[in-house]
């Protein structure tokens, strides 16, 4: 495919066909994606591809108390998970909250799923000690996550970056046996989509590029 056209049709895939993902499809997706790049190249990158059962459904399981707190705050009309602003919604409403099948169901039905993780003694995380959540070690790890989505696109595969099953990394590093040094950035469920988009809906340019400077002239052409 031409690139802008995968640009512009990967969507976030959460229906699969049965039809399995083959090894040498993963292997080609993966020697890629690694030229993605990192900071001082380093390439703290790792990935865990599971196909069991029993470790996709645990895996699912695991994103249900994030996946529930997502949409208590979204009813409430918070931003969910958002770092700023604390939910005022009370534990026990969260608790009982209803997650939608949707949000659960591709991580345990996918054929594949990539749990990608980062060794954090190799990101560069220079805001670590500034007064907000840190975000810049995700330049190490996310344009790697993405091109595996891109190459999954050109390959006629989809898949969805979720990050729900996180909330619980200590129980799912348990569960793969990832070392402590090791942060989990993205769980991948991944196959051939039932459907596929073509036409994705996203704010124009003029209203997320400024020229100069924050709330700035809008850029156009």
């Amino acid at each position: 495919m031409e690139l802008y056209d995968v640009m512009r049709t990967t969507f976030s895939a959460r229906e699969f066909t049965d039809d399995p993902v083959p090894d040498a499809v993963l292997h080609r997706l993966f020697e890629n994606a690694r030229f993605a790049s990192s900071g001082g190249n380093r390439q703290g990158w790792r990935v865990i591809v599971t196909r069991d059962p029993a470790t996709k459904s645990a895996i699912a399981a695991l994103g249900v108390p994030a996946s529930q707190r997502y949409f208590a705050q979204s009813a409430a009309g918070e931003g969910p998970w958002n770092p700023i602003e604390p939910t005022k919604v009370p534990p026990d409403v969260i608790a009982k909250t209803v997650v939608p099948p949707v949000l659960i169901e591709p991580t345990r039905n996918a054929p594949v799923l990539l749990i990608v993780c980062v060794d954090l003694r190799v990101v560069a995380a220079v805001d670590q000690d500034l007064d907000r959540i840190a975000v810049v070690p995700g330049a190490s790890i996310y344009p790697f996550v993405w091109n595996i989505l891109l190459a999954a696109r050109n390959e006629g595969l989809g898949g969805t970056l979720t990050t729900m099953p996180i909330g619980q990394e200590p129980s799912l590093k348990a569960l793969l046996g990832i070392p402590s040094y090791v942060g989990v950035a993205a769980i991948l469920p991944m196959g051939r989509p039932k459907r596929q988009l073509v036409k994705l809906t996203r704010k124009p340019v003029h209203e997320i590029v400024w020229r100069e400077r924050w709330e700035g002239t809008p850029f156009d052409a």
